[in-house]
């Protein structure tokens, strides 16, 4: 069965549907949950808690955006309330734009670099601009799906993206131009 007649089964009461939908989805959120945070144990913590907030709230998902994507934002929410000014893991962040390949040291060390940048670029960014760009480039959801998942509207999610852009892009700038002086 796909995850939307499962899921109407699990708003009818059957647990077991829901758990046959978590199965398909607990691997990716605990992954997103530890680069979140970093730490093993309060990763499983966060998923399972937000797999509970789920299942609690299953009647408010309303199918407008993948469950998965739901999930995320869930998972955010129940982060922020956890860790309000706790700074993103790099591995959530590296992954926007610096892509892996065969590199020597000096390539990896440069990545590694460019990595860090960008993930105090984005660590930097007002909480609601943030969420907008890991559910956009980390859970990979679309704009609408962005739009519903954090209840705001379209074009709201279309400025904080463009405004998120522009501030990373100019503070990557900054940095490089700082670092070039200081060589």
């Amino acid at each position: 069965m796909d995850d939307e007649s499962l899921l109407g089964k699990a708003r009818d009461g059957d647990a077991a549907a829901f758990c046959r939908v978590v199965e398909q989805h607990e691997a990716r959120l605990y992954r997103q949950a530890l680069a979140m945070c970093r730490d093993r144990h309060v990763a499983e913590d966060l998923a399972q808690e937000t797999l509970l907030e789920a299942w609690r709230g299953l009647s408010r998902y309303n199918g407008t955006c993948r469950f998965s994507t739901w999930l995320y934002s869930i998972l955010l929410h129940r982060h922020q309330k956890r860790f309000r000014n706790v700074e993103f893991a790099s591995a959530s962040i590296d992954s926007l734009s610096v892509p892996e390949n065969k590199e020597g040291p000096a390539e990896a060390a440069s990545r590694k670099e460019s990595g860090e940048r960008l993930r105090q670029a984005v660590g930097a960014l007002p909480e609601g601009t943030r969420d907008v760009v890991l559910l956009r480039f980390f859970a990979d959801a679309s704009l609408k799906e962005i739009s519903t998942a954090l209840g705001i509207p379209l074009g709201t999610v279309k400025s904080r993206l463009a405004r998120a852009r522009m501030e990373v892009r100019n503070k990557l700038n900054r940095t490089q131009i700082f670092a070039d002086i200081h060589r």
